[in-house]
């Protein structure tokens, strides 16, 4: 039997039955091949959002030490999340009856109330960064930047998957593999990056469910490319 909490459980399974979590043999834009792919763009139905934005509300109300008055969704994958989860919230934890969504605009409103922000103003409040994953961290820096231009503190990040993978092709001084790239980010902004699944969750969870060929496979890929973090 899994020892994940019953929301991860019950995510996991809605992603293997909708294909966001595949097993196979995968190309990366790394070049690395992959024996599972994670694709959170296939949550589009009414039920499956549900289901991503009630994991995403759980996992944020686990971490009570996180006090947030915003949830800021990168466009363009960012926004629905951001939407979703708010609502979901307030469903959970009547502390959370007033926290905002907030996304950024991809060009500057140059008439109305003009500017690059939809949703609550940043200026003053406490934001955390939602999004599906983070790869090379290129799009979640530049959130953090207009967070910071908009005059808001960044407190956490919270994307769906982590693949606790390494940078490619990225060592220190010493030869030895750097940190994936969340840990990097934690490392640099010295804030949380929270996931609702990892990698070694989603290995748990086969385990588990007892299928050999595919744990095997994600069990080697894991041993050659975790992140040092």
């Amino acid at each position: 039997m899994s020892q994940l909490p019953l929301y991860k459980q019950a995510f996991l399974k809605d992603c293997i039955a909708a294909n966001a979590l595949q097993f196979g043999s995968f190309t990366l834009k790394s070049g690395r091949i992959s024996p599972y792919f994670f694709n959170a763009g296939l949550f589009h139905r009414a039920d499956l959002i549900r289901s991503i934005s009630t994991a995403y509300a759980a996992t944020l109300v686990s971490e009570y030490s996180i006090s947030f008055d915003v949830l800021f969704g990168p466009a363009y994958k960012g926004i629905p999340l951001a939407t979703a989860v708010v609502e979901k919230l307030a469903d959970k934890d009547e502390r959370y009856q007033h926290v905002s969504y907030s996304f950024n605009r991809k060009e500057v409103k140059d008439h109305g109330e003009g500017g690059s922000i939809v949703g609550a103003s940043l200026k003053g409040k406490k934001v955390i960064i939602i999004d599906d994953v983070i790869t090379a961290g290129t799009a979640i820096r530049e959130a953090i930047s207009i967070i910071k231009a908009e005059g808001g503190q960044l407190v956490a990040i919270i994307v769906a998957f982590d693949r606790l993978e390494k940078a490619p092709s990225a060592t220190d001084d010493d030869g030895q593999p750097r940190q994936s790239a969340i840990g990097e980010l934690r490392k640099t902004y010295g804030i949380p990056v929270l996931s609702i699944l990892t990698l070694d969750d989603v290995v748990d969870y086969l385990k588990s469910l007892g299928t050999e060929e595919d744990l095997k496979r994600l069990e080697e890929y894991r041993r050659k490319y975790k992140a040092c973090d």
